[in-house]
């Protein structure tokens, strides 16, 4: 694979410094499931890297020492880390809202079908992606069945209560453009997701997050070896909107990698990029954060192109 960090120049990204930490989101590890061409992680089967209990340990000691009311997990699939379900359990002890990041095949995969039900259990928020409600353009970007697979999953999360209205279940959904191109406007999208995905397979979810492909790791390559990387970091700078500045996700969110150390966000954690442009700050060690400087390269304008994009979908 093509390092594309090379390819990120400083260039002229506004400086901006963090705010209250509000979110934590942990990355338990890269394996996955897929190994879907978007992805900006590189995860996949073959990946080994897993967050220890040790850790877990300490990403609960540093939430109560915040007293942090979100957790974000993400990964690879952080389904497959085996201390997911007790960081869940132990965080739901606490009161925070969990965010799982799920890709949904894993849902019907062996040895995570009672997945589902748990989650529901712990009345755990779904963030699920679903790059299209296409079968043919879902099978493209993550490989031959996982459109079906997909659909599967959704349905048996709608039988246990989730995106239905009188529920407090949230099924979220998550849309990636196919190639190099900005997401369309979010709220027309989300209409034609719910239409089409009601009238075929009487499926119902509560909101889309629309998110614009951050040009780093696996989809950074795949524009790289293309030739289409720089034509993309300069759509994204074209495209530059300030009033996002003061939505993205960096501000009040922190970034924690399998190992511990923290990032500004999940796309630096990627490039390795340390927080505040530092030398590696490990969790256990982390004094301040309030106030200091955001690590910056070109990939940020994904985040402010356009309709600006975070973890949570079009940010205006």
């Amino acid at each position: 694979m093509q390092n594309t960090l090379s390819y990120l120049q400083p260039s002229t990204f506004p400086p901006i410094a963090r705010q209250r930490l509000e979110v934590l989101q942990v990355n338990l590890g890269y394996l996955c499931n897929l190994s879907c061409t978007h992805c900006h992680v590189n995860a996949g089967p073959k990946r080994t890297e897993l967050m220890e209990k040790e850790t877990v340990d300490l990403v609960l000691a540093f939430i109560d020492r915040y007293a942090l009311k979100i957790l974000d997990l993400t990964g690879g699939a952080p389904e497959m880390n085996p201390w997911f379900r007790y960081l869940i359990q132990e965080a739901r002890l606490r009161g925070l809202k969990v965010i799982d990041r799920c890709n949904l095949v894993i849902l019907q995969t062996e040895g995570y079908r009672d997945l589902a039900e748990f989650l529901a259990a712990q009345e755990v928020e779904i963030v699920a992606s679903l790059p299209c409600y296409l079968q043919d353009n879902v099978d493209k970007q993550r490989g031959k069945g996982t459109f079906d697979l997909s659909i599967a999953a959704l349905q048996e999360l709608n039988a246990l209560g989730y995106g239905q209205e009188d529920s407090n279940l949230q099924l979220n959904l998550v849309f990636n453009p196919q190639g190099p191109t900005l997401p369309p406007e979010q709220r027309a999208l989300e209409q034609a997701y719910k239409h089409h995905l009601k009238q075929n397979f009487g499926i119902v979810f509560n909101q889309l997050f629309a998110l614009t492909n951050l040009p780093i790791q696996r989809f950074g390559s795949v524009l790289l070896s293309k030739g289409q990387l720089h034509g993309y970091l300069e759509l994204l700078q074209s495209n530059f909107n300030a009033a996002t500045l003061d939505k993205v996700m960096c501000r009040n969110t922190l970034s924690v990698d399998w190992q511990g150390f923290v990032y500004d966000c999940d796309f630096n954690q990627m490039l390795g990029l340390p927080l505040g442009g530092a030398a590696k700050v490990h969790l256990s060690t982390l004094t301040q954060l309030e106030g200091q400087a955001i690590h910056t390269l070109q990939h940020c304008y994904a985040c402010t192109a356009g309709q600006g994009s975070s973890c949570g979908g079009v940010i205006l």
